[in-house]
């Protein structure tokens, strides 16, 4: 109930929707980006777990803990695994699973696959607009929230876009939105 009324000030101060301010939650990703965020979790809390724990008791054998490096070493990849299980499952909970199959249209939007031209070079790059976590820029998965993805949406085919980066500003012109 706090919450919500939280969320109806903020929203009202903003100049936001409710529906807007709920959507900030959320987290944009593929079915595959989905799934790999849930098998590292099961691999996290499954198998990586219980190695950590058995580590630290046979660290914890060996005796006096204060000056045991394998004793610190073993509790600090338990902290490092506890926190990332905890990410993994904020992610997961909060995740917005997109379906690719059923999206379609000529503007650019959340995994859309586009085809720019960089207008200075001539040089093609073929980019798909993904969710923050699920982003490698060397296979061509560009986050959502990049520069060059939000210069993007709501763009489409003939359209030309300037991006400014850290290196400068670049223009590219889009050649082709697909999708799947």
């Amino acid at each position: 109930m706090l919450r919500n009324l939280f969320l109806f000030v903020f929203a009202a101060i903003a100049g936001m929707s409710l529906k807007d301010i709920e959507m900030v939650d959320k987290v944009p990703m593929t079915p595959s980006g989905f799934s790999k965020l849930q098998e590292e979790l099961r691999w996290r809390q499954q198998e990586e777990r219980p190695r950590i724990i058995e580590a630290i008791a046979e660290a914890r054998a060996h005796g006096d803990l204060s000056e045991n490096a394998e004793y610190h070493a073993a509790k600090e990849a338990q902290s490092h695994n506890e926190g990332r299980v905890a990410e993994l499952e904020d992610l997961t909970a909060r995740a917005e699973v997109i379906d690719l199959t059923k999206m379609s249209g000529s503007k650019i939007k959340f995994g859309a696959t586009v085809k720019l031209i960089d207008e200075d070079t001539d040089e093609e790059k073929i980019y798909q607009i993904v969710g923050d976590q699920e982003a490698d820029v060397k296979l061509g998965r560009i986050s959502i929230s990049s520069p060059i993805a939000r210069a993007m949406i709501g763009k489409e085919k003939g359209d030309s876009i300037e991006v400014v980066a850290p290196g400068g500003s670049k223009a590219y012109a889009i050649l082709g939105v697909s999708w799947g």
